[in-house]
């Protein structure tokens, strides 16, 4: 056995230093490992020596590339080029866009930890609208309260956590927990930044879906992030033109349903509905669970063990429980066989609350457009220092702006809504990676707002399969719940 480091991303201004010191007469490019890889398969040389031969045959590479990604189809190629990619300067509106591809990395600034200035992006459909002014002063007015309800949170905080506050090292935590709360007033134009890691073909695609966005920053970023990456791998990054499914579906979806809605005279429900909904479940969930351990830890055919799991007793069943989650600790992932039932959560949530959710990407998630008339978040914070009026004046002010806004601006206008803005969301997701969702936002640790959001799903999960989710909780009560949860065998036979 050999194994060899192949490669691994370093700092692009280091590689151009590199690059003039050695007056290296080949292109430095990842489009070589792809093109190595790619041979693996037809050609018996060892993969290191493929590398070196793609690095001195750059142009072949290409051609290579070329030929096997979109003459033969095989995508996968493109994904063993790899980039990093600095993102500046961008809404967070777009962000939401941005962090909608599931297969890339993202690490973007917080405005939980970092106290944000004065800077927002001002939308180029804004200025041709004529509503500039309106749109400014309404985001100023906003950046303004922010800074003052800062002022006005963080001595209650450190009031309020007196023994974390004696300690100088948790200065920050406290500070943290003052902004995250006086964001909700501040507005999804707010610039912010994020770092993305991203391989070949998943920003290929990117920049095809980003192109269909009907905002002018979505297409100025879809241009400069095109520039950035064309020379370096040419190859493997063709097709970025939005396609016709990609521009005309939603709008085509949206106008047969506004004809059904007039033919059927369908109206819509009442605003306030719950903040989480179970609205599918998997099922006999327990029992499907049961019949995939069985599976995996027996050579029986699947329909026999849908049938016997069927058959197990109560005690039985939660013996075969016990036994695939007794070894787990905080750490660990939920075995694979939780994959074979789901759940489906309707959810109303904040701007700062989707923030968080929307970066658990392998779920299913379909959100529709932040909706003022579904009210607004206020942290318990603001309403505790007497604020909360002022809080929904300026919420007030806010939604007229918008709708000002949106008669001449429509697709714009979000930019003006704050993150205590809600919207609805549409999230399908397996009983495993419910256990990563909870683990993460249901830990003290986690922010109020999607600690209360990912609690209250466990509540009604638990109803539909509670032997499946038995361990499931945030990790700071983890082993709490473990000791509880296992007693001794002859306890559990007895019971």
């Amino acid at each position: 056995m050999k194994i060899l480091l192949a490669g691994y991303n370093l700092d692009y201004d280091l590689i151009k230093e590199l690059k003039d010191k050695c007056a290296a007469s080949q292109d430095i490019t990842p489009e070589t490992i792809s093109a190595a890889y790619a041979r693996i398969s037809r050609i018996p040389k060892p993969v290191d020596e493929l590398r070196q031969i793609a690095r001195r045959e750059v142009d072949k590479a290409r051609k290579s590339n070329r030929n096997i990604v979109f003459e033969m189809g095989h995508s996968s190629v493109a994904e063993h080029a790899v980039f990093n990619i600095d993102i500046i300067g961008v809404s967070r509106l777009l962000v939401e866009e941005i962090e909608k591809f599931r297969l890339c990395s993202y690490m973007e600034k917080s405005q939980r930890y970092v106290l944000f200035d004065k800077d927002f992006v001002i939308p180029e459909e804004i200025k041709q609208s004529g509503k500039v002014d309106l749109f400014t002063a309404t985001v100023a007015m906003q950046n303004d309260y922010y800074r003052e309800l800062y002022a006005k949170l963080r001595p209650y905080v450190f009031a309020q956590n007196k023994t974390l506050a004696e300690n100088p090292a948790n200065r920050s935590l406290l500070e943290g927990w003052a902004k995250e709360d006086a964001r909700y007033v501040i507005a999804l134009a707010t610039e912010t930044q994020l770092g993305m890691t991203v391989n070949a073909r998943n920003l290929e695609l990117m920049l095809r879906r980003i192109a269909a966005i009907a905002l002018d920053e979505a297409r100025e970023y879809g241009r400069k992030l095109y520039a950035a990456v064309k020379d370096v791998a040419p190859s493997l990054i063709r097709y970025t033109e939005a396609t016709a499914y990609d521009r005309l579906t939603k709008i085509e979806l949206q106008e047969q349903a506004a004809a059904f809605a007039q033919k059927y005279g369908w109206i819509a429900a009442a605003k306030k509905t719950p903040a989480v909904e179970l609205v599918f479940a998997t099922a006999d969930a327990d029992i499907q669970v049961a019949a995939a351990l069985i599976f995996s830890a027996t050579g029986l055919p699947y329909r026999q063990c849908l049938s016997e799991a069927g058959k197990l007793g109560p005690t039985e069943k939660k013996k075969l429980f016990y036994t695939a989650f007794q070894h787990m600790k905080a750490h660990d992932a939920a075995l694979r066989e939780l994959e074979n039932i789901d759940l489906q959560f309707e959810l109303t949530l904040s701007a700062s609350a989707f923030a968080q959710l929307k970066r658990h990407r392998p779920a299913t998630i379909i959100s529709q457009d932040y909706d003022p008339e579904l009210g607004v978040t206020v942290p318990p914070a603001i309403m505790e220092i007497g604020e909360r009026r002022r809080f929904l004046e300026i919420m007030h002010r806010t939604q007229d702006a918008f709708e000002q806004i949106r008669k001449k601006a429509p697709a714009a206008a979000f930019y003006v809504l704050t993150n205590a803005h809600r919207k609805r969301v549409l999230m399908k997701l397996n009983a495993r990676e419910l256990y990563h969702l909870v683990r993460l936002r249901s830990d003290v640790h986690a922010q109020w707002d999607i600690r209360k959001l990912s609690e209250e799903m466990l509540k009604k999960a638990r109803k539909a399969m509670p032997l499946t989710l038995m361990l499931a909780c945030g990790k700071d009560g983890f082993a709490a719940l473990h000791k509880k949860t296992f007693p001794r065998i002859r306890d559990i036979e007895q019971t």
